[in-house]
């Protein structure tokens, strides 16, 4: 293996690693899914081909033939296929504050979020319009329920939701971690994407300093916090002008463009100045 990419190898699975140590996660277990997921990636690559043979699977992976065969055929048992959305409510629920928090039509004159009806009364445009804006087909009733169990909304006394929070964050376990595997997934494909030459160039960088005093920071977090919050706040308002992030399907109009997905980011970490990735 080539020094560099082993390096990078390292520092990409060290906090992995020990998370997975912590949870009673050993070797064999990552090793398994490993191979899997080798086998997967080695599939996706041949999709709109001929299907590939399990010995070009097993050239490509380093993988021997049986195990690829074995493979699969579990990948396609469909008691172990994975979920065809298994990120759905998350995202629902994410895209319903995000619109709540961005769109004109759901703001008030000093731009905070407004409080709405279930179904819209006089000027009120109603949680079901929200629902619409943000392009979720799922029952009020479902999608009210998470946001109130995640202490995201409160019923006010005239039963009109109030927004308490300007982001949907998972409060779950389960939850977390699909949040981790979507948002880590996309920045390393984005990354990955980069390294390759690919075009367009991703936004992908990062803002380090190193011997900051404890209490500066202490006091320079919640700040931080706050500018990351706006910053995702107006792009969100500029995608949702003009309905520029409709999820609608493409159909079968030919005349429409083909829709594609984005994910921006912002992350935060810090730990003791001696503590090197």
């Amino acid at each position: 293996m080539e020094s560099d990419i082993e390096h990078m190898l390292r520092r990409l699975l060290r906090p992995l690693v020990a998370y997975l140590m912590r949870r009673g996660l050993g070797y064999i277990a990552f090793r398994d899914l490993l191979k899997r997921v080798y086998v997967d990636e080695a599939l996706r690559g041949h999709e709109g081909d001929e299907a590939p043979t399990d010995s070009q699977i097993s050239v490509v992976t380093g993988i021997n033939r049986r195990e690829v065969k074995r493979l699969r055929e579990i990948a396609t048992h469909p008691d172990t296929a994975e979920p065809r959305d298994w990120m759905a409510g998350v995202n629902a629920a994410a895209r319903v504050v995000g619109t709540w928090v961005s769109a004109a039509a759901f703001r008030g004159p000093d731009g905070a979020p407004l409080p709405l009806t279930t179904r819209g009364e006089g000027d009120d445009p109603g949680f079901d319009a929200l629902l619409r804006a943000a392009k979720v087909d799922v029952r009020a009733r479902t999608v009210i329920e998470e946001l109130e169990r995640a202490g995201v909304v409160e019923r006010l006394a005239d039963d009109r939701l109030r927004l308490l929070r300007t982001a949907f964050t998972p409060t779950e376990p389960r939850e977390k971690l699909l949040f981790l595997g979507a948002n880590v997934g996309d920045h390393m494909r984005s990354a990955f994407h980069n390294l390759a030459g690919e075009t367009p160039v991703f936004i992908e960088r990062a803002l380090f300093h190193n011997g900051i005093g404890a209490s500066r920071l202490n006091a320079a977090r919640p700040v931080l916090s706050d500018m990351a919050d706006r910053l995702l706040r107006q792009c969100n308002e500029q995608l949702l002008e003009g309905n520029l992030a409709s999820t609608d399907a493409a159909g079968g109009d030919p005349e429409r463009e083909a829709l594609r997905r984005l994910r921006l980011g912002v992350y935060y970490y810090e730990t003791d100045a001696d503590d090197r990735p």
